[in-house]
């Protein structure tokens, strides 16, 4: 099935294909030398491999040293300002932050919440007493022993 069709042979046929095409269309003189070389090419193409063209490389919304402000990340996929990408990044193109820092070859720390929103939440956080260890009662069935307690056992 591969044969190499000889240029003779290819020659023959596009001789063909634009005798009748020329005999039952009107085809300008200017516009014959094209639609010869444009039947010649697709018949001297049939049968080879065709070239797979690679895929493109997605272009940005935005540059992506512009994507990072203070106040706001603005998403590469769509160019959407947001305080908080992951979420947007999960329900409108099914990505996690990984694949997306993979798509568009950003670096692992590459942040997925705006700066000015990371510690705002984090001084709430402290302001509440996150992140410190309880300093009130002890847990449920544990008992503390007192000092004046442990001494009388030693």
């Amino acid at each position: 099935m591969a044969e190499e069709t000889p240029a003779a042979d290819v020659l023959g046929l596009t001789a063909e294909i634009v005798a009748a095409h020329v005999s039952n269309n009107p085809v300008s003189l200017a516009d014959l030398p094209n639609l010869i070389q444009e039947v010649y090419r697709t018949l001297a193409s049939v049968g080879q491999p065709e070239a797979k063209p690679q895929p493109e490389r997605p272009q940005p919304a935005v540059p992506v040293k512009k994507s990072i402000t203070p106040e706001y990340l603005i998403c590469l996929e769509d160019g959407k300002k947001l305080k908080m990408l992951k979420r947007h990044l999960q329900t409108s193109y099914n990505l996690t932050p990984d694949q997306y820092r993979e798509r568009w070859s950003l670096p692992p720390d590459y942040p997925m919440v705006a700066p000015n929103y990371a510690k705002h939440r984090s001084s709430l956080a402290k302001k509440i007493g996150l992140g410190t260890k309880p300093r009130g009662r002890p847990a449920r069935g544990v008992r503390r022993e007192t000092p004046a307690a442990a001494a009388k056992t030693v």
